[in-house]
């Protein structure tokens, strides 16, 4: 405790600046947290927190036994991975090419133009894939038609929607991680290049084993920090696409959208906060778990 004392006195201003942080956190990270009491009660609306019925695991054993645990953890799981590794290979494949591009305001107008994607509200986004995919006045429905195609009903059918998702995530968040890859590589000394150019190597070479090299621990950064979150599921984008369409939740539901038909539509709370407890605590696992295996095979590129 003295040295807690001392240590705060020693770095009081260092300890001030940060306390906003330490309050925004205190109090809508860490007291929420009460609220996982919910997971393991019968929720009534009309009694206090702890007034309700203790289950213990019951409402654990109805998402196991109901299948419907299995099905969402699967749809999160593969959804994210497929985000996070198509999403990063496209934002440093676009980020190399800006980069070895020679005209300045050609380079800044693309970098703009390829960001703007990323302020697009997902509301925009639900509303012009509606007007895509529509079975009656769909544009792609509408093409087909046109040239003597039968119409294709999007919104029966589970097959497509695995890769429409995909594509409008991947889309949108193309130029914001573009950005992030593009500001590593200009951090990157040109010595190296210049030193690479007089051993004789071309742009090839020098993409190899100089940039994609030294953009691997930003990569590494942006990794762990996605899987953190590799259970939550983007809500926003996968209800503003499918919304409540029942047809489509074999390979499109998420936890984040199975927890809030649990509270908004059934309002089983209970339900909803032990669907979220999983989430949250197999997301810490899986951060810790990938963290640790990094410390042991590159130390140097661990978050802690």
């Amino acid at each position: 405790m003295k040295s807690l004392v001392r240590e705060l006195v020693k770095n009081k201003t260092l300890f001030l600046m940060i306390s906003p942080a330490l309050v925004f956190f205190a109090i809508f990270a860490y007291m929420p947290m009460v609220g996982v009491y919910y997971a393991f009660t019968s929720y009534d609306p009309n009694v206090g927190l702890f007034s309700n019925e203790f289950v213990g695991w019951k409402n654990f054993d109805f998402l196991i036994n109901s299948g419907a645990l299995w099905n969402i953890t699967k749809n999160t799981v593969l959804y994210n991975l497929a985000f996070i590794f198509i999403g990063n290979f496209l934002q440093i494949l676009c980020a190399i090419f800006l980069s070895e591009l020679p005209g300045k305001w050609f380079k800044k107008l693309t970098q703009s133009i390829m960001f703007l994607p990323f302020f697009i509200s997902f509301v925009l986004v639900g509303a012009f894939v509606f007007n895509l995919f529509s079975s009656e006045n769909g544009a792609i429905n509408t093409l087909l038609v046109s040239l003597g195609f039968p119409s294709y009903d999007f919104y029966l059918h589970t097959a497509p929607w695995k890769y429409i998702i995909i594509f409008f995530s991947t889309w949108k968040g193309l130029g914001y991680g573009m950005i992030i890859y593009l500001a590593a590589i200009m951090s990157i000394s040109d010595e190296y290049h210049e030193a690479a150019k007089i051993d004789g190597a071309n742009i090839f070479h020098r993409i190899r084993f100089i940039t994609i090299p030294l953009l691997m621990p930003t990569f590494i950064m942006l990794l762990l920090l996605s899987l953190g979150g590799i259970l939550r599921g983007q809500f926003d984008l996968f209800y503003q696409i499918i919304g409540n369409n029942g047809m489509l939740f074999n390979a499109t539901d998420v936890i984040d959208t199975y927890v809030y038909r649990a509270l908004a539509v059934n309002f089983d709370v209970g339900m909803g906060t032990a669907a979220g407890l999983y989430q949250s605590f197999f997301g810490l696992v899986l951060v810790l778990t990938v963290n640790y295996i990094i410390r042991k095979t590159r130390a140097e590129n661990a978050l802690f």
